[in-house]
Parts: C-alpha cells; structure tokens; sequence
C-alpha cells in the first residue's frame, strides 16, 4: 500500500483552491457539499462558472493568495499557468499544508480519490494517480452495489448511538448488536423509506439484548496460501474479538484478521513450548465467558495432528459452545502445489497420513510393517527430524529403498522448497538441502510423478538413481 487512504473532518475546515479554469471547478465541485469553508484564489474567467459557485466559494485574487491560506487544513493547485502553479505551490509548502497538484502527481501530498457519496456513507477508491479510469470504474460498480438509502441508514445508526450505548453497555456485546441490525429487518425498512419503523426496530432490538454469551472456534488456516482459506473461515476471523494462533499461518492469512480484535501467539516450536496445552485451553475458556468472541486459529486442518480435537473436547467440557472450521491439510496444499497426486490408479490405491513426532527413545510409534506396504502413498506431518529412523525403518519392513519420496518446505508459500529423490537417500537430501522445517514428507510412486511424467514405471528411472543426483533434484520455487 504506497498511499494510506484516510478521510478529513472538514468541519470548521478551510480549503484553498487555485486556479480559474475547469480543473479548479472540478474540484470544486466534490468540495461544495461538505460543510469546509471553500476559497478560490485566481476567480473564474467563464461567467457560466462564475454563477455555478456564486454564494458558495469566496473568490480572491492571486495577490491575496497569503491571506487565503491562513488556518487552511488543505490546498489544492489547479493552476494551468506553470508561473502561477509554482508560486501557489510555494505560498502551501512554505506553510506546511498538505496540498494536491492537478496533474503533477510527483508534487502531491495526496491524491483526490473517485468518490461515493452517499451522506454519511462515502467510498474513495484511489489509484495513487496511476490510473483514474479504473478507480471510476470500482466506483461505479460500488454504486450500483449499495442501497441509494444506504446513507440515511447510518444517518439513523448516528443518532441512536448514545440510546444503544446505554441500553447495551458491553463493548462486544454492542458490536454484535450494531453487526446484526443494520442488515436485518431494520435495514430493509430504511431502504424502503420507513425510517420512523426502522428506529423502532433497532430500538427495540438494543432493549433485547443483553450481554452475549461467548463461543469458541477451532479454525483451519490451511497450508498458508491465503487463497487457500476457506470463506467461512475468513467470514469468522472478520467477527473475532480475540485470536489465539499457531506460529505455523503465515503473516498473510495473519493480515486477514479484524483490525481491532486481540492476536495473541501461542504456537510451539520444537524444544519450546512457551504456552502449554492446558494453559491454551484456560486461555480460550476465559475468553469466551467474557462474552467474547474466540479464533483458535491453526495451520492446516486443526483435527489432523492440530490438537484440535483436544481443544474441541477441553473447551466443550467447560459448558462453553465450540465450533470447528476446518482447513485444507498441508498433505493436500502441498501435494496440489507440487503436482502429486496423492493416490493414483496405476501407483497408489491406499493413502496413509503419519507423524514423524516421536515422543520416548526418537522413533515414532508406527505400524512399520503396514506402511511398508507396495502401492501406497504414506504422508509424515513433522518428519524432517526423524527423518532417518523413517527411512531405515521402512526400508527394513520390506518397503523398496528406491521409491520416490518428496520433501516439500514451506508448501504454498512464496518460500516453498521441493526436493525429490529416493527413499534410501532421503536423511541425505534433507541434510543437503538444509531443510529444518515446516516440511512434509510424501514416501510413494506418486511422489515421482513431477519428474517423470504420469507413465511412470514402478521407481524412478535410472537416470535418476544415487545420492550424487540430490543437488540436480532440488528446487526453490
């Protein structure tokens, strides 16, 4: 975002135009309706303009433009002349008033947007100059999006403010209330024009609401693609009041939240554990019984290997309501990412999603035999660092040392690293490739498939085979 869009109380405000032609009336024009103190200095030399703005703007010379800028909160020079342009220019600056110059993007302190009045509904979409037919064309499309009435609604929504504020003391529990009734009933009855009966029903809905009881939802962020987000997930972090998050979503998905609601770390790491589970379950149950509304926000699917079922049954237990929301696994993101398909007809008939976590002696508690199987994809969620007890082990239970695997790091992410090679060799290519993590590891003739096409034999052709082929098969896209 180069420019930060932001809109001026120009209340009581002063706003100095230059200028004598079209340009100047222009802008004008956008200004006539606010309630700022409008002064044109140059005066127009079309009378038709002159009547235009006659009782609206004052009108004083070039020579007066000194007195004309005393208190003004903004300028805008419209002056075709590069005599007369250079010199208001330097009468603004010379005071420090933020000023826009018609045409001359480079002198600008801001830009005038395309503009959606609406009353106390406005809409400005810029383009920073670059180009103003496009800004136009969002806001024609806005227009014809929003209700024409759309502006006597907030008119309506302002005035009730102080009785909402008082019938409905709580923070959340209002901004719940003002969510809800300005696109219900209340808000169809001012768009049809019945704002005595839309005053009655917001009344008698902020009478009715008392203090909200708090929810929690488990949401799945998915791999970290923020396009990868589910609507109803997105929908969720937009209403949140406080989100708990993992330290695998990724600043992106991070960005989607709610402007004003609470974000609050509690992801582990491996060897740090700086907020424990349980401590994370306390977190999320007094949240909610303050009425607020709670994300635990996870990577991935929060009910594969997320702990998200131990948080559903933890918060559940507590009386407190818990919804879930799932989110693309990082199995699939990252296989869908790489091209894999992780079952296929000719190769892979079961699909096996594993972890690689190992909690007593450094290998993960596993049915080695059953995933040593042929014509199998298995799938290890945080493998990189038992990597070689996985590869040893299958490779004992009878599972071919040449089969394709894949190492995808980071997958979806503009970081994301691919590394190929074969079961054998697989603690090698991570050791080589330096990859730490978050990765997943996808052991199976289908991981193969980016490399040689879908008419793959059983493993990877010769000409892939050997531990010295490691650099030639890794990545970085």
């Amino acid at each position: 975002m180069r420019q930060f869009p932001a809109f001026f109380n120009l209340e009581g405000a002063r706003i100095v135009v230059f200028g004598d032609g079209e340009e100047a009336a222009r802008k004008l024009r956008l200004l006539v309706s606010s309630p700022a103190e409008l002064v044109l200095v140059g005066g127009f030399a079309e009378t038709a303009l002159a009547a235009e703005f006659e009782g609206h703007v004052t009108v004083v010379g070039r020579s007066a433009r000194e007195t004309a800028l005393e208190g003004a909160r903004l300028a805008i020079v419209a002056e075709a002349d590069e005599m007369h342009r250079t010199a208001a220019l330097a009468a603004v600056r010379a005071r420090g008033i933020p000023v826009n110059v018609v045409d001359f993007p480079e002198d600008c302190d801001f830009t005038v947007p395309s503009i959606l009045d609406r009353g106390e509904i406005v809409a400005a979409i810029g383009s920073g100059g670059a180009a103003p037919v496009l800004a136009k064309a969002v806001r024609a499309k806005l227009e014809a999006l929003l209700p024409g009435r759309i502006g006597e609604l907030a008119a309506l929504a302002r005035r009730l403010r102080p009785f909402v504020a008082e019938a409905v003391p709580d923070k959340s529990a209002r901004r719940r209330y003002w969510e809800r009734a300005l696109t219900g009933p209340a808000a169809e009855a001012a768009y049809a024009g019945d704002l005595e009966k839309a005053e009655a029903l917001l009344k008698s809905a902020a009478l009715a609401t008392g203090r909200a009881a708090g929810v929690v939802h488990i949401v799945g962020a998915g791999p970290g693609d923020p396009e990868l987000l589910t609507l109803k997930a997105l929908r969720v972090l937009q209403e949140a009041d406080v989100v708990y998050y993992d330290r695998l979503v990724s600043p992106e998905i991070l960005g989607l939240i709610r402007r004003d609601a609470a974000r609050v770390p509690v992801g582990k790491s491996k060897g740090d554990h700086s907020v424990p589970q349980p401590e994370i379950h306390h977190r999320l149950v007094a949240s909610a019984r303050e009425g607020l509304r709670v994300v635990r926000l996870k990577g991935g699917d929060p009910f594969i290997f997320g702990r998200g079922g131990e948080e559903l049954e933890a918060v559940r237990a507590e009386g407190v309501a818990a919804h879930v929301v799932p989110g693309i696994s990082s199995a699939l993101g990252c296989a869908a990412s790489a091209g894999i398909p992780l079952t296929h007809r000719d190769h892979a008939q079961t699909l096996t999603f594993v972890t690689g976590h190992a909690k007593v002696g450094g290998v993960p508690d596993l049915d080695w035999a059953a995933l040593a199987r042929p014509a199998q994809t298995v799938v290890v969620f945080m493998g990189v660092d038992t990597a070689a007890v996985i590869a040893a082990r299958l490779i004992a239970a009878g599972r071919d040392g040449r089969t394709p695997i894949a190492v995808i790091e980071n997958g979806t992410r503009p970081d994301e690293v691919r590394v190929y090679g074969e079961l054998s060799e697989l603690p090698f290519l991570i050791a080589e490739e330096g990859i730490a993590g978050p990765a997943l590891l996808i052991i199976g003739e289908v991981a193969g498939i980016p490399l040689t096409g879908i008419h793959i034999g059983h493993f990877l052709p010769p000409e892939f085979a050997g531990p010295a082929r490691a650099g030639a098969l890794a990545f970085e896209e």
